[in-house]
């Protein structure tokens, strides 16, 4: 393996995007870098949920150049910065102590392998895909490639993130044709000769592709493909992708009552307590989930036929709403249900920086609690 490289804010920028891209996030959020120098070099990053002033305080006890959040520090456009509030004091704290600030929102929350797949692995769901399905952009992509080179070529694009489609992977389509053109002045041809007419027998090779791995793709493409030219189209759909979304729909191994359900989640999260909506000894078996305030997703739980929704922030009325649809309901808190976004992020950035052959170190904020008590 390569020795590692020195690394920059725009690196792990870079990293955090490629892995959860900002496109995901809803309009009104604000992901991405958010105080900081793109240009500045980083070797260590302090993750945590909330970007408070206690945790500003360990990314710096802690030698960390970047403090990584899953809430943003600003959500509304400023009007002011100043130590006022707890946000002003921490913005203008990172830029004294040379710390970036950086967040990764509702694009985590809808990303594939990103927040509510690690809340669903953690509560043992079974076959989970996105509740609320949706998100980001897909392209189609079309290279024509000379007959027998068409799988080097389409596993260079499957390695880049091309040809996903649902639960499947490796999808693409092959059709046959043939290729003109004429290799001009200075080029030195794979077919062919130097000002001179050319028919070759290729296959057009299609295969869909997440707007955020394009570049990626097409650099791979090309490394695979033995022309000195390479001829491809790409396409933007208006396909809904289905690998994203908002909360999560699986099921139990086996079915449960409701009240044991609640507190196996109750221990998974290490809440101190749930509040829970529905008849206890009902048996549920198929889940939603949604980490954080996820009661908007009440009526796409209800569609999908889930038995229990399992998120945080549930109001009065919510409650109700789902009495009435006949869906039972566990809110184990905000915190709980998003707190493990801190261990999943390190060891899905950790993985990445060595993929990348960058020099990054990636610690888990320790300390953090549930603002809430049960009393």
């Amino acid at each position: 393996m390569a020795k590692a490289r020195p690394a920059r804010i725009q690196d792990l920028l870079g990293m955090v995007h490629a892995l959860y891209p900002p496109s995901l996030a809803e309009e009104w959020d604000n992901v991405g870098l958010q105080v900081g120098d793109p240009a500045a070099t980083v070797s260590r990053v302090l993750i945590s949920l909330d970007p408070s002033e206690a945790a500003l305080a360990a990314a710096e006890a802690a030698g960390a150049q970047a403090l990584l959040s899953h809430h943003p520090l600003f959500l509304r456009p400023l009007k002011n910065l100043t130590p006022g509030d707890e946000a002003g004091r921490v913005a203008l704290g990172a830029v004294r102590a040379g710390v970036a600030l950086l967040a990764a929102h509702t694009n985590l929350d809808r990303a594939s392998s990103g927040l509510n797949d690690w809340l669903s692995e953690r509560l043992g769901l079974e076959a989970a895909v996105p509740l609320s399905p949706g998100g980001g952009e897909l392209l189609k992509l079309a290279v024509y490639v000379p007959a027998g080179y068409e799988d080097a070529v389409s596993e260079a694009l499957f390695a880049a993130g091309a040809g996903a489609i649902g639960r499947y992977d490796r999808c693409s389509f092959r059709a046959t044709g043939t290729g003109t053109f004429r290799p001009g002045p200075g080029t030195t041809p794979f077919l062919g000769a130097e000002g001179k007419n050319e028919a070759s027998r290729e296959v057009r090779l299609e295969t869909l592709l997440p707007r955020e791995h394009l570049g990626r793709a097409v650099e791979r493409m090309k490394k695979a493909h033995p022309y000195e030219e390479v001829a491809y189209d790409l396409y933007p759909l208006a396909n809904r992708r289905e690998d994203v979304g908002l909360g999560r729909l699986g099921r139990l191994a086996a079915p449960e009552t409701l009240h044991r359900f609640a507190s196996r989640v109750r221990e998974a999260l290490g809440a101190s307590a749930v509040r829970v909506v529905g008849d206890p000894e009902r048996s549920v078996s198929k889940v939603a989930l949604c980490g954080g305030s996820g009661a908007g997703l009440l009526s796409e739980a209800a569609r999908a036929g889930a038995d229990v929704l399992v998120t945080g922030d549930v109001k009065y009325h919510e409650a109700r709403q789902a009495e009435a649809r006949g869906v039972a309901l566990v809110d184990a808190g905000h915190f709980p249900t998003e707190h493990l976004a801190v261990e999943g992020l390190v060891q899905a950035l950790r993985a990445e920086a060595e993929r990348r052959g960058l020099k990054i170190e990636f610690l888990e904020m320790e300390g953090e609690t549930d603002p809430f008590r049960t009393v």
